[in-house]
């Protein structure tokens, strides 16, 4: 987890600085889940957004393969905004990131809480979804806030009772690549079970840049 959003945490929202402490509520994507995350004691949000399906076309929170959502992003800004809990956003669709981001531009004088800026941007071991293209997403992501992280990762797949392969060099040699020149902490969110295999990979990973820290599971 980036020191920053352990700094904030540190502040009377976990015991102990330790990124273990810290809870998540995952797929807060309509209003009553919303509600939920927020009165729960978990410390950060998660939701995933895309755009619409139909007219009017813009930023809802859903997750593929559904197209429509009871709340947009917009709404669920506002609902998030004045709760002190910080906000994972999970980009599903290319096409939501630019508008999301000028919505969050609109808010960020109100909005003094980690952000955490998400996207499976590269293909990963046993991936059989499409990842977002990688440049074009961070060209829409845009330089960010100071204190944003950006959560990058590869679209996996995992199979019971197989031998599943782990992250290569070739793919952790071409994560570097891309996030070399950017600016912002980065974390690299992967999949648990495959953590054993990919040790070696992974750890040459996070000693590329101090910018990189421990992988999000």
């Amino acid at each position: 987890m980036s020191e920053q959003t352990l700094d904030y945490l540190s502040k009377g929202k976990i015991k102990e600085r330790d990124a273990a402490n810290v809870e998540w509520y995952h797929a807060a994507n309509s209003k009553a889940k919303i509600t939920k995350a927020l009165k729960s004691s978990a410390q950060m949000i998660e939701a995933d957004i895309i755009m619409r399906g139909h007219d009017p076309k813009e930023p809802i929170m859903a997750h593929p393969p559904q197209t429509d959502s009871d709340i947009t992003f917009c709404d669920w800004l506002k609902e998030v905004m004045a709760s002190g809990k910080g906000i994972k956003l999970d980009f599903k669709s290319l096409q939501a990131v630019a508008p999301s981001m000028q919505l969050l531009g609109e808010v960020r004088a109100q909005l003094h809480v980690p952000v955490w800026i998400n996207a499976d941007i590269l293909p990963g071991p046993g991936g059989k979804a499409t990842p977002l293209e990688a440049q074009a997403f961070l060209e829409a992501v845009g330089p960010g806030h100071p204190g944003d992280v950006l959560s990058l990762g590869w679209t996996t797949g995992w199979s019971p009772n197989t031998d599943n392969p782990g992250y290569s060099w070739e793919m952790v040699r071409e994560m570097e690549e891309v996030c070399r020149l950017l600016k912002q902490p980065i974390t690299f969110p992967v999949r648990a079970a495959l953590l054993p295999q990919s040790y070696a990979q992974l750890s040459w990973l996070l000693q590329q840049s101090d910018r990189y820290t421990p992988v999000q599971v």
